[in-house]
């Protein structure tokens, strides 16, 4: 489906499309949901349309850069640079409507210029047993509306403005959660941000604060958080440097209170931060089977500090409240070699847990996640198939330790839902998963993926996690295995700037899991997106 969020995305749509064609962020995120960034050709220098130039670090369609998709619509808005349309041939500009507004020249130089973009997207949703039965409904249907509307003020080189709007609407027939603010909003700023930058030591440099949309993050920890109808956002501030071969992203954020129901209210979340550093190295590049071959080294700290329902953690009888910081520090290796995707992320997690109210006295955390894909890509094929294989795993802990070291993962800031269950039943704490994921592109602008991962508990001493959602089978569970979530998406891009979306999972439980209480379930989302 729409995958909004973040993926670190790839390029099918090179070959779905012709290059005149702004392609969504459903396209590009589908086939790289699992392997962000891993098709494109790399190394090269700004071949994607509509985008800074960023040298090797426009892999992926800019996923490299750290600022996610940017090819035609990017991830987020203001990544995109639309100043290429200044020097096109009238013709060509003339090719599609909209670029009379994706480039506004506002003095006879051109040197100032204004950027509008929009989004208009149609959701619905049906889960007969969400939540694996949990959610208090049953044949559950959503019906989610998003108006989102931005400008971009560029003056000079040095210096930019931003501002997007966001009015969504939520209804539908035994809907549940809509109580947390990201599904039903007024009229609100979604983003804004003042960006100064320039070069300086050898580099791209740039800071940008304000309300923003953050993605240099591994996608099994954090996302875009695109299935609602508001994205997760932030407020702060980051600083970006971009060598030939080097980059680096310093950034502290507080997360985005989006619970206020009125008319520009949405306020600063104390209680969520965010803070760190990300860097990449572009490894000298080098041709594997006749094919350019790119690889990048990743190294990062990213600390969270959290309350409330995210930081709880599982007990013998339930769940015991409190703060806690985490503190992840890893590296990941990803690119392609020839033919063949790799990626392989490695995070250790410390930390403390506070438990509240003095209900106990202060415990370590003590935590990991390794995540790999492999694939291969038959580019020599017309649909181009991609088979690859992705494995996961996310420390579980004991919920009958009092004392000890806390060992769940923890991931509070949305992971990326088609990463791994797109119905968000299951997330990224106490889990191991495996499976195939296949993608190909029978047609022109028609993209088909089916991933087929199956779950168990990393440690049967702990609960089993849904995003936001800590589940109450203790004793009554047996085994680890859980269960199997087999997923497909078809995403046609029948018209520019507009996707039509299909994705249809089911969650097949195991018999230990049938017996503690869960639920098998049938999932539907279909998307009708429309952006300029």
């Amino acid at each position: 489906m729409l995958a909004g969020l973040c993926l670190h995305q790839t390029a099918w749509a090179d070959n779905a499309q012709p290059a005149n064609k702004q392609t969504t962020n459903a396209q590009v995120l589908a086939k790289s949901t699992i392997m962000p960034a891993l098709k494109q050709k790399a190394p090269y220098s700004n071949s994607t349309p509509h985008s800074p130039d960023w040298g090797v670090f426009n892999t992926g369609k800019g996923v490299a850069s750290g600022f996610g998709i940017i090819g035609g619509p990017g991830q987020p808005r203001w990544a995109e640079d639309w100043s290429d349309l200044a020097t096109m041939s009238p013709a060509k500009r003339r090719a599609d409507w909209f670029n009379r507004l994706k480039y506004i020249p506002l003095t006879d130089n051109g040197d100032i210029w204004l950027s509008i973009n929009g989004e208009e997207r149609l959701r619905y949703i049906f889960e007969n047993q969400p939540m694996m039965g949990t959610a208090g409904k049953t044949n559950a249907n959503r019906v989610l509306l998003r108006n989102q509307y931005g400008a971009d003020l560029h003056i000079g080189e040095h210096i930019r403005a931003y501002a997007e709007f966001l009015w969504g609407v939520a209804g539908g027939s035994n809907y549940y959660g809509y109580q947390t603010g990201v599904q039903r909003e007024r009229l609100d700023l979604q983003q804004g941000i003042l960006e100064v930058k320039g070069n300086l030591l050898g580099a791209k440099m740039g800071a940008i604060g304000g309300r923003q949309v953050f993605l240099d993050a591994p996608l099994s920890m954090q996302s875009s958080r695109d299935l609602t109808n508001a994205q997760q956002t932030w407020d702060g501030f980051r600083g970006y440097a971009v060598w030939k071969s080097f980059r680096m992203d310093l950034f502290d954020f507080m997360q985005t209170n989006k619970l206020p129901r009125n008319v520009f209210a949405d306020g600063t979340n104390y209680n969520a931060r965010m803070y760190g550093i990300y860097t990449s190295t572009a490894l000298p590049n080098f041709t594997v089977m006749g094919q350019k071959s790119q690889i990048f080294a990743d190294v990062f700290f990213i600390g969270y500090l959290f309350n409330g329902t995210p930081a709880a953690i599982s007990t013998t009888t339930g769940t015991q409240s409190g703060s806690t910081r985490r503190d992840n520090v890893g590296s990941r290796i990803w690119g392609n070699v020839g033919p063949f995707n790799v990626s392989l992320t490695g995070v250790f997690q410390g930390g403390e847990f506070r438990p509240a109210a003095s209900q106990g006295a202060t415990r370590a955390v003590r935590a990991c996640a390794v995540n790999g894909v492999f694939g291969w890509t038959a580019k020599n094929l017309k649909s181009a198939p991609s088979f690859s294989l992705q494995a996961d795993m996310f420390s579980g802990g004991s919920y009958h330790s009092k004392d000890g070291a806390v060992g769940t993962f923890a991931t509070p800031y949305f992971p990326f839902p088609y990463y791994n269950d797109v119905t968000l039943a299951l997330t990224s704490q106490n889990l191991i998963g495996v499976g195939p994921v296949i993608t190909a592109t029978p047609v022109p602008h028609l993209l088909l993926k089916l991933h087929v991962p199956v779950f168990w508990r990393e440690s049967t001493q702990d609960a089993v996690y849904g995003t936001g959602k800590i589940y109450s089978w203790r004793n009554n569970l047996s085994g680890g295995f859980i269960g199997a979530t087999p997923q497909t998406q078809i995403a046609w891009n029948f018209a520019p700037h507009w996707t039509w979306t299909h994705d249809i999972a089911g969650f097949v439980a195991s018999n230990g899991m049938r017996q503690a209480g869960a639920k098998d379930g049938a999932f539907y989302m279909q998307t009708m997106e429309f952006k300029f």
